[in-house]
């Protein structure tokens, strides 16, 4: 099933550009071996997930990827660990990378290692390693089980790259504030390397072709695969008890179409602050008590890629908002 999941997107310059339907497998690789098709040393994008023949002709009629809420898969779980220094984010890519080695029996460098040519590093785990599925929810489901993940290994994660439609930065892609490429590294170069000597090993791209696929299903990982589509599953079921329907009468008012679809589907990069905000405003308008509406909107803010701390911000504005009558 998951071989009509080949389409994906590019986007070369900056994210603003148009995104261009590509077949996700040869432009990644395109990208690794730094063939002319992929425009090595331009700052360039690739989405994050891969999508199925819906997205081709989705994307031929809008012209756009906003919007767009078909089934998504994935070659790769990709991590983001980015910290204020090279230093400490090397030492948590490390970490996280032992956990993912130990617990799927899986050598390092059978693992996908970057340095994302900025003050991170990126690590990709082949989904092969635990049979996962197309599906609706699946870049959700990445994200709870990269979350998981990063619990384990005790490492902050950057959980914004899972939107459905995210663009990702591609492999030998040029870094447009700091000039240097997103540069592989094995494991030991990521260990053993200082933040330096990354930095200068980034000045120029790394032609490679990607390790092969496991073939071989690992327990733990399809098990934590498993457990992360159900937490999704019931978190989807637990938001349906909640979630009022499109303009529902409240004591005090409607819940409008907008803060149900906010709770439903979160919102796109751009607007999920100000949707986040609109939608506890209108919440706390129709009289809906607030540890009722933190309940409702956190999970979607969270699944958005929003910060705890923004989240509870917005919330916190956004009631106040309401109960000043809308006038400050």
């Amino acid at each position: 099933m998951s071989n009509e999941y080949r389409y994906g997107f590019r986007v070369f310059g900056a994210l603003s550009n148009p995104r261009a339907l590509v077949a996700w497998d040869r432009a990644f690789v395109d990208a690794c071996a730094c063939r002319v098709a992929a425009r090595p040393g331009e700052e360039s994008y690739l989405s994050a997930f891969c999508f199925g023949p819906d997205f081709r002709q989705y994307l031929r009629e809008t012209g756009s990827v906003r919007g767009y809420d078909g089934a998504t898969w994935a070659r790769y779980v990709w991590f983001d660990v980015d910290r204020t220094s090279i230093r400490r984010a090397r030492l948590d890519a490390a970490r996280l990378v032992d956990v993912v080695a130990a617990r799927y029996c899986a050598p390092e460098d059978d693992l996908l290692l970057f340095f994302s040519g900025c003050k991170g590093f990126h690590v990709g785990v082949p989904t092969a390693l635990c049979g996962a599925e197309p599906s609706p929810d699946f870049h959700r489901d990445a994200r709870r089980f990269a979350e998981r993940i990063a619990e384990l290994a005790r490492v902050n994660i950057d959980t914004a790259i899972y939107d459905r439609a995210r663009a990702f930065r591609a492999p030998n892609s040029r870094h447009p504030k700091t000039g240097l490429y997103k540069r592989r590294l094995t494991f030991a170069e990521l260990c053993g390397l200082s933040p330096s000597e990354i930095q200068t090993a980034a000045q120029r791209p790394l032609p490679f072709l990607p390790p092969g696929l496991p073939g071989e299903i690992q327990a733990a990982a399809e098990a934590d695969w498993l457990e992360a589509a159900a937490q999704q599953q019931q978190r989807k079921r637990a938001t349906a008890s909640f979630c009022p329907a499109a303009d529902a009468p409240t004591p005090n008012g409607r819940v409008n179409a907008l803060t149900t679809d906010f709770i439903r589907h979160g919102a796109p990069e751009g607007e999920r602050a100000l949707r986040l905000f609109a939608a506890a405003a209108n919440l706390a308008e129709a009289g809906t008590p607030p540890d009722v509406i933190t309940a409702l909107l956190h999970p979607a803010a969270r699944d958005s890629g929003l910060a705890p701390s923004e989240i509870r911000r917005q919330i916190e504005c956004g009631i106040q908002h309401a109960q000043k009558g809308g006038d400050q």
